[in-house]
């Protein structure tokens, strides 16, 4: 039993100054996390329970679907990552080390390589095979921005597992196998999630699936049409108008437009001319500088139209791992700012690339590579022919994309777990062959799939709580009843303790308030703390009754003392 009288607790009337969203503001302000650092959080008592709720259902689904846990280091030496170039391909996203020896170490974000060696060592034919592996461990990453409490984190609890396999048959059905136990995870969890397609990143591999928490506070964007397919933004592909004969149009001309270097301007320079000319009938071209692990970069020139904004993070998504920022277009020769067009090509070493939208035979206002001066039905396909087409603009709700039918919905999520095709990427890195059927040898096809658990915390947070506080779904809460002594005197605090120990007898999890004190500052922090049944021991003991509350639907009824132990353990049971 937990007595409020001697837990390390203590609740917060405020919100913490750096609390972003609602999660971060609650599970701080309730004493369930305490900030270190910059996505550094230590987990307090309450906070604790919640955690090992989480991290239990993720257990017992994995063991239930035939998966069997092992425990890796976090510090992690060089040299496996090498081997599969993420040393360098993680960048600045991880955290690298020198014991006193001057050897190299990682603590790791994620630990296909020590997994791939794992079953490399143990396992050497077709008869082992599959195998299923997970681990739920604490990983680290260098996040530029960490922000949102434990939501995004530098230090955060994962579960990670592994499948190995002969062939691709096996691989998909250890991939559907994964996807249909994280169903019931969730499910469990309380959790309302989308899953929709993805991208590999760094991880590699072929097929991808995002599990999303929907959350307005989420910062990732995913769509979704009405026939039900959903996909990240970073993965979905518009839908541009049908192509076009580019011999259709006027040969291009070059006009005068004086101080015009952006769209408004040049817009607003046709139309003072009469002209029914809109920024979607203009070609903004964007220099972009890609920057790869190694610190190498290039100039990368994307053509969109001028109504739209370059996404960056769906660009990065599709030149990982390279990250992608606006390069200084007055450092790159042979680039006249606000005045760029690709219809003459561009010096050795950029490459120009499209959207989506801009699909041969569109003609374009662009502009003509000198001060003061665009060019008209600059044609695609016949004034310029793009070096590739990548998804680049911000999508826009009400979009068409080519992966289903209808207009696209925006919404917003967490990730709480991905699941990845990954094929053969870390199992040719290592060279793990198994001796197939056939007596020669088979090289293995894995698959890799992550839940966030301390990750999970939060986003059930983002989904569970009011304007008074959290309110857990039953399955995580730290406590399955908070049991309060309210009013003056000594019989509230006898009787709550004698309900206290007959519902621990029945096998319930306890918080007993046996504080005293203001029977405001109790209620309070039984509506911040968030336990779904509330049973108050009140001044109406005087008549033999007390108070059953329901914390998620903020009903309450009055029973008799006698009845009320049965009746929270229908309550928690029912």
């Amino acid at each position: 039993m937990l007595r409020m009288s001697t837990l390390f607790l203590r609740t917060l009337r405020e919100d913490p100054a750096d609390a972003e969203v609602p999660s971060h503001r609650l599970l701080v302000r309730a004493g369930y996390v305490r900030r270190v650092a910059p996505g550094i959080y230590s987990w307090l008592p309450l906070g604790v329970r919640v955690l090992d709720r989480v991290a239990q259902v993720v257990r017992e689904e994995m063991d239930a679907m035939g998966a069997q846990e092992v425990s890796f280091p976090a510090l992690i030496p060089r040299e496996p990552y090498e081997v599969t170039g993420r040393w360098t391909e993680y960048g600045d996203g991880l955290f690298r080390l020198k014991d006193r020896k001057g050897g190299d170490y990682l603590l790791g974000p994620t630990h296909e390589e020590l997994f791939t060696l794992l079953v490399k060592g143990e396992y050497s034919s077709y008869k082992d095979l599959p195998v299923w592996l997970y681990q739920v461990q604490t990983k680290y990453r260098d996040e530029a921005r960490p922000r949102a409490g434990v939501l995004r984190g530098r230090e955060f609890l994962m579960k990670d597992s592994y499948s190995f396999d002969v062939d691709d048959e096996g691989l998909e059905r250890s991939y559907q196998a994964h996807r249909a136990a994280y169903v019931r995870i969730f499910d469990r969890l309380g959790l309302d999630v989308r899953i929709v397609q993805a991208t590999s990143g760094a991880m590699g591999g072929s097929a991808s699936e995002e599990f999303l928490a929907v959350a307005e506070t989420g910062e990732d964007t995913f769509v979704s049409t009405p026939d039900g397919y959903a996909a990240n933004v970073e993965k979905v592909q518009l839908r541009g108008p049908a192509e076009g004969d580019p011999a259709a149009h006027p040969p291009a001309e070059v006009l005068d437009t004086p101080d015009t270097p952006t769209i408004a301007t040049l817009v607003a320079h046709f139309r003072g001319l009469g002209m029914d000319v809109g920024p979607e009938h203009t070609l903004k071209n964007v220099v972009l500088t890609l920057t790869q692990p190694d610190g190498s970069t290039s100039t990368l020139v994307v053509g969109v139209p001028g109504d739209r904004e370059v996404d960056l993070k769906r660009l990065e998504a599709q030149v990982a791992p390279a990250t992608v920022a606006p390069a200084e277009v007055e450092q790159v020769p042979g680039l006249v700012k606000g005045y760029i067009g690709p219809q003459e090509g561009f010096p050795a070493g950029l490459r120009y690339v499209v959207d989506e939208l801009v699909v041969r035979g569109s003609a374009w206002i662009t502009g003509a590579n000198a001060p003061g001066r665009h060019a008209r039905y600059v044609v695609c396909g016949r004034d310029f022919e793009p070096a590739g087409t990548v998804g680049a603009v911000e999508v826009r709700e009400g979009d068409l994309c080519t992966g289903g039918e209808g207009p696209i919905s925006l919404e917003r999520g967490i990730e709480m777990g991905h699941v990845f095709q990954l094929g053969r990427k870390y199992a040719d890195a290592f060279g793990l062959d198994v001796l197939g059927r056939e007596g020669k040898p088979v090289r293995v096809t894995m698959g890799s799939y992550g839940i966030g658990i301390s990750r999970a915390v939060a986003a059930i947070a983002e989904q569970s709580h009011d304007d008074k506080g959290l309110v857990w779904p039953r399955g995580v809460a730290p406590a399955d009843v908070h049991v309060l002594a309210v009013g003056k005197g000594d019989e509230q605090k006898v009787v709550a303790l004698r309900l206290s120990e007959e519902l621990e007898a029945r096998g319930l999890r306890v918080l007993l308030d046996d504080r005293g004190g203001s029977p405001g500052v109790a209620f309070k922090d039984y509506e911040l703390l968030g336990i779904p049944t509330g049973l108050v021991c009140g001044k109406s003991l005087a008549d033999g009754l007390v108070e059953l509350r329901d914390r998620r639907s903020g009903s309450s009824r009055t029973l008799a003392v006698e009845e009320a132990v049965d009746a929270v353990v229908a309550e928690v049971r029912g």
